[in-house]
């Protein structure tokens, strides 16, 4: 995967600005709030996946304007692409001038990986961030792993409805079993693919971490609320008088976790700064690699502001590993990026960039 040109029109606090970056490592660099983490946000966006940082589609228009415009070009295994993002209240795709139904079509088109700081939520945080990190990261390897896991999710919501509403009339109670038989189907599709890549990015996980801290031993762990050889149809029935007196469904794929462990110990409640950073950094880099294997396409490494939280050990190992693909970073002071053969410098300010 190789960008060739990005153009944004009023986006953040961007209200124009082109980038033509090289096939290798380019540094964009400059103070905090000038543009830099925008320019990723931008990219990530081609993924088809929403802002990393969690904003909404309508914060993503530069202030006093009615539209953002995005614009990119690229290659993905010798074709060459265009594709285009229009945000009003909400995101417009577009591939090769052609209107997508919907910006998540993007899936599977273009490949990225992006690591920030906010990141560090897949291990300090609760299961939902680890929980969204695995269904993103799918999504991009199976674009259909997104329709199955929305029915997952439209179906639990129905018979979340359903089990209130049965408090208020018994008579519903009958057509429980067939939310039941649909959630349960639909329970499998997403259980079965998130375990399989669990399975797969543990093993590259492992190996990086490893690289990354100097021999500790870093291990990931799916944590079902069932197990995966029960009949999960017959483990509602089961906890369907609970369900009844919460008003919610107990068990399922929307419980699950991924556990993280450093040396055998819960990263979250034992694991230093330094462990946790590093751990949330192989899981990225384990994403990048794993989506690699399945697609045999490298995607877009997007590194924001993380390089100069590291010493110069882990620093050469990450740069050793990302050599052979095309590579963004952000950083205040080019300085820190220590041990780097950097292919362009971009210097941003006040949302206008230019090349070094």
């Amino acid at each position: 995967m190789l960008i060739q040109s990005l153009e944004l029109k009023n986006f953040r606090n961007i209200a124009h600005l082109c980038l033509q970056p090289t096939e290798g490592m380019n540094l964009i660099y400059g103070e905090n709030a000038q543009g830099k983490t925008n320019i990723m946000e931008a990219i990530w966006l081609f993924s088809g996946c929403k802002s990393f940082r969690g904003a909404k589609d309508k914060d993503l228009v530069r202030f006093g304007e009615k539209k953002a415009e995005l614009a990119l070009s690229f290659a993905d295994d010798g074709y060459e692409k265009t594709a285009a993002i229009e945000i009003e209240n909400r995101r417009a795709a577009f591939l090769d001038g052609m209107a997508l139904s919907s910006p998540v079509r993007l899936m599977g088109m273009f490949s990225a990986v992006v690591f920030s700081p906010v990141h560090l939520s897949l291990i300090q945080d609760g299961p939902a961030a680890r929980r969204k990190f695995l269904d993103t990261a799918i999504c991009q390897l199976y674009p259909a792993y997104a329709a199955d896991l929305a029915a997952y999710h439209r179906i639990l919501h129905q018979r979340n409805a359903l089990l209130k509403e049965i408090g208020k009339n018994a008579g519903l109670l009958d057509t429980l079993d067939i939310w039941d038989s649909r959630l349960a189907q639909a329970a499998q599709a997403v259980a079965e693919r998130r375990e399989a890549y669990a399975r797969q990015l543990g093993e590259a996980a492992e190996e990086i971490y490893g690289g990354v801290s100097g021999g500790e031993k870093l291990e990931m762990r799916y944590r079902s609320s069932y197990a995966a050889k029960e009949n999960f149809y017959e483990l509602l029935l089961h906890s369907r008088k609970k369900d009844l007196l919460l008003g919610s469904t107990s068990i399922g794929p929307h419980r699950d976790d991924l556990q993280v462990l450093i040396n055998g110990k819960p990263a979250r409640l034992y694991g230093s700064q330094g462990q946790q950073r590093s751990a949330a950094l192989a899981m990225k880099m384990a994403e990048s690699r794993v989506l690699r294997q399945v697609s045999g396409t490298d995607p877009v490494l997007l590194l924001d502001d993380v390089m100069s939280e590291l010493d110069a050990k882990r620093q050469a190992y990450i740069l050793s590993n990302i050599q052979t693909r095309q590579v963004f970073i952000t950083c205040c002071d080019p300085d820190t990026i220590r041990r780097a053969k950097v292919d362009s410098r971009f210097f941003i300010q006040g949302g206008e960039i230019r090349k070094e």
